[in-house]
């Protein structure tokens, strides 16, 4: 994200912690460094905001109430592949090999200095190249024409029916962003309102069919249990 106002990259993180104090602390800390905070002390919470926002890199706490943050990692990566640092006061090298084996980026053991944590963030972006650099803006891989009715994806145009259209054309306005099957089933306009929630599965598995013989190694529409899809490029 860029400030307009400085013309420098933002950095814009969550934070899944329920030490309001430190996470205060750590808001406060990074803001210093043109990044955007946004906290969650639920971890249900955090996981809603990943479906809401773009964010470059999540903080996440291992203690959390109502879901350890061993079970967050998964779910997170269910939703997103940004780079997730683990933030713990827990000392045993088992969470930390866990974390890591399902998924995490890195792990920092507390109490820890703040400035290690904008050091190592820093060092995560530029290997991940999750920053917004304004000089090299990566193209679009969806690209969807409303007035021809057509979407192309990475240059190649896809075969689809009106539905699949419809369908497509709205994951892609909210891209990274979970949309459920009833909007999807009811905004569309080929869709006749008799249809089933899983004529939508079904064309959804569709879309997938052709994206994958355009680019078999990704999956880009990801399930989000209980609400519906998310279409991401970020592979």
């Amino acid at each position: 994200m860029l400030d307009k106002n400085k013309g420098v990259p933002i950095i814009k993180i969550l934070i899944i912690e329920d030490d309001p104090e430190l996470a205060l602390i750590l808001t406060n800390y990074l803001t210093k460094y043109d990044m955007e905070v946004i906290g969650a002390e639920d971890p249900y919470i955090g996981l809603s905001l990943l479906t809401q926002h773009d964010f470059d890199l999540i903080i996440l706490d291992l203690t959390l109430p109502g879901m350890d943050g061993l079970e967050v990692i998964p779910k997170i990566r269910e939703i997103t592949n940004i780079p997730i640092i683990i933030s713990s006061a827990r000392d045993d090298i088992t969470d930390k090999v866990i974390g890591m084996e399902r998924g995490a980026d890195d792990y920092m053991p507390k109490p820890y200095d703040p400035r290690e944590l904008v050091t190592r963030i820093k060092t995560i972006l530029r290997r991940t190249h999750t920053v917004d650099d304004p000089k090299k803006k990566e193209k679009e891989i969806f690209v969807a024409d409303a007035k021809a009715h057509t979407i192309s994806f990475k240059d190649h145009f896809l075969d689809l029916t009106a539905a699949e259209y419809d369908i497509l054309s709205m994951l892609i306005q909210h891209k990274n962003g979970s949309v459920s099957r009833e909007q999807l089933l009811y905004e569309s306009e080929h869709i006749d309102d008799d249809s089933s929630i899983k004529n939508i599965d079904v064309m959804i598995s569709r879309i997938r069919q052709k994206l994958a013989k355009i680019d078999p190694e990704h999956v880009y529409i990801k399930p989000i249990r209980g609400v519906g899809y998310l279409l991401t490029d970020r592979v």
